[in-house]
């Protein structure tokens, strides 16, 4: 369906992507792989026309639809949510005017006989079975359900696009393309934004859609469950594996294995090889040997390792001055908007040299209350006081907003250096991995990634004892995220640090306040501590609307129809979760059984003295009892899902 051929992207001297061949076919649903800069999102964007190659082409349908979501979007502003997303159905509701049209002039004319008032017919018929294939249930139905499903309330329809975060805008840009109903998507790291719930709806949407997908994510699990495809970018090439995310990583592993050892019993031949040709080249009874050896020399297909990028962070961060024993303290805050309060009356204190998370939902105030210790949001009542000696350096969510996207990445920090640490700017960009050419890249043609790391170096520019840090891992890579823990762990200052990643905070942090229903928690102690007092296996359970075991409300008999059938289509997709849990354990373990029986197989071909015949059979014939009991399920299961 589409192709890209010999694929090369530059800038001056740099080569992003290299000559980059592979093929989208309608059923493939690819995880496209790889560190934060490699050209994932290069990729994308060339593949839906917003960007040229600077050599090689792609070879698409002419009437294919793309619907693309970028890491990095402009937000609308002046609509309602519903009427936002309802401009998703644009072309549709042009149809439909279009026939309210056709029909109020049928009604007038008289030249029935006439070939315009055929023509009129056609048209309307045209118009109607269009309609009738898009319009199996009413837009505003398909809309409503869209936004439940990423995590919007009935409330939340008729509030103003700019009254939400950028998160909750990029939902609005998310239930847009999927109601588009595309052929292809792209989805550019759909996932930092959503919560839980909104996670395993779209896990769902995505399972069902029946068009082709390419998706970027750092997120394992929901890789593992929605591609059947991952794609590696790694050096400006590519590395095509058929296979779901967890079973690349074996299979990459696999084959850089092999290809070492097949590259050091080649190099050791080609050392004796050589050894014997410059021990025997001049004498004269050896020379035929020699001449024949030089030739096989010639001939031979020189075995390469696939190159990998190993380079990484070396993050640390300056040693922090001294501040007051209290570094920030709220009293009786009550926080938010004109339009909407976030949460009220919260007792918040935070001590020299804690380390503290914010937890919680999105949209309940974790980021609002990271702009009022930053000083760039008031309260609406109580107080908020930094204390003695304290400075901030604060990381923000949106760096893309923040960042000039005009200036480079070395003048970024050269316009806010001081003279002391003027000459230390290009050691600070190498800890970041910007080296070389890097630092004269602009701003905009940077990854999200990229820009999380840029962000985050201009914190090396100054001693800070106060670090508020929102989200500063969701565009970072899985090693990225490790180091930059590594750096905040061995940090002597004071950390405030908003994240939903167990995984980063466990370990990192030692006190936690948790937002949830406009109320605001603390909690003392470790992540792991923190969810096993709550019976919680992730952070993320924490975004849930009803925490397990907690039965929802009674359903009001008025909502709308739209919630009822996202509900029922939410059960269902738990049961047909668990049917299809149960498949791929059945094939993982028939694989392994057929694995198992062929290496039997093949002993007993050519048996040795050392082989037990009769063991080897009993143990073929118990693993083919338990193949043929295993497929026979399987086969079960399968009918149950036509």
């Amino acid at each position: 369906m589409i192709s890209i051929n010999n694929l090369t992207v530059s800038y001056g001297s740099w080569t992003l992507l290299d000559g980059v061949s592979f093929h989208i076919s309608e059923s493939d649903k690819i995880g496209l792989v790889g560190k934060n800069g490699a050209g994932k999102s290069t990729l994308l964007k060339l593949i839906c026309g917003l960007q040229n190659p600077t050599s090689g082409q792609i070879d698409k349908p002419v009437h294919l639809r793309i619907g693309y979501l970028p890491q990095i979007m402009e937000h609308h502003r002046g609509r309602t949510v519903m009427e936002e997303t309802m401009t998703a159905f644009d072309a549709l509701l042009a149809l439909e005017r279009e026939m309210d049209a056709i029909s109020a002039e049928l009604a007038e004319r008289t030249d029935y006989e006439s070939d315009a008032y055929f023509g009129l017919i056609e048209r309307m018929n045209e118009i109607s079975d269009t309609l009738n294939v898009s319009h199996s249930e009413p837009p505003r139905v398909q809309a409503e359900r869209t936004l439940l499903g990423l995590g919007f309330k009935d409330e939340d329809f008729d509030r103003l696009t700019e009254t939400f975060s950028q998160g909750w805008n990029m939902r609005i840009e998310l239930a847009k393309i999927l109601l588009s109903a595309p052929d292809v998507l792209l989805l550019d790291e759909p996932t930092n934004h959503l919560d839980i719930e909104s996670i395993e709806w779209l896990e769902d949407y995505l399972k069902r859609y029946h068009g082709s997908l390419m998706l970027v994510s750092h997120d394992r699990k929901f890789l593992d469950n929605v591609t059947n495809r991952t794609v590696e970018v790694m050096l400006g090439h590519i590395h095509d594996y058929k296979v779901p995310y967890s079973q690349y990583v074996t299979l990459r592993a696999e084959r850089l294995s092999q290809q070492t050892a097949a590259y050091e019993n080649q190099q050791r031949m080609i050392e004796k090889t050589e050894d014997f040709i410059n021990r025997f080249r001049y004498k004269a009874t050896k020379s035929n040997q020699v001449q024949s050896r030089i030739k096989a020399l010639e001939k031979l297909d020189r075995i390469e390792i696939d190159e990998t990028d190993n380079v990484r962070l070396t993050v640390k961060f300056p040693p922090a001055p001294r501040a007051g024993d209290v570094v920030f303290k709220g009293t009786d805050l009550t926080v938010g908007y004109p339009q909407k309060v976030v949460f009220r009356d919260a007792q918040i204190e935070i001590r020299r040299g804690e380390k503290v998370a914010l937890i919680g939902r999105n949209g309940e105030g974790k980021t609002t209350l990271m702009r009022v210790v930053a000083g760039e949001l008031d309260p609406i009542s109580g107080e908020a006081r930094l204390g003695h000696n304290v400075h901030i350096g604060y990381f923000a969510q949106n760096q893309e907003d923040i960042l000039d996207k005009n200036d480079t990445v070395f003048g970024t920090l050269d316009r806010i250096a001081t003279a002391e640490n003027r000459t230390k700017l290009r050691d600070i960009l190498a800890q970041f991995l910007f080296r070389g050419e890097d630092i004269d890249k602009k701003v905009s043609v940077l990854s999200g990634g990229e820009r999380a790391r840029l962000g985050m170096a201009k914190l090396m520019l100054q001693p800070y004892n106060l670090l508020a840090l929102d989200e500063p891992t969701n565009h970072m890579d899985i090693k990225s995220k490790d180091i930059l823990k590594q750096a905040l762990k061995a940090y002597d200052g004071t950390l405030l640090v908003v994240s939903h990643d167990r995984d980063f905070l466990d370990g990192l942090v030692d006190k936690m306040y948790e937002f949830r229903d406009g109320k605001v928690r603390e909690h003392l102690g470790s992540v792991t501590e923190f969810l096993q007092k709550r019976k919680m296996e992730t952070l993320q359970e924490l975004e849930r609307r009803f925490p397990k075991g907690e039965a929802a409300k009674p359903a009001d008999p008025v909502k709308s129809t739209a919630r009822q059938e996202f509900q029922v289509r939410k059960t269902e997709s738990k049961e047909a979760r668990k049917l299809r849990s149960r498949i791929a354990f059945l094939e993982d373990e028939i694989a392994k059984r057929e694995k198992e029986m062929a290496a039997i197989e093949k002993i007993l071909s050519a048996p040795t003295e050392k082989d037990d015949v009769m063991e080897l059979t009993r143990d073929y014939l118990e693993k083919k009892r338990d193949l043929d009991a295993r497929t026979a399920e399987w086969e079960k299961l399968m009918e149950e899902t036509l």
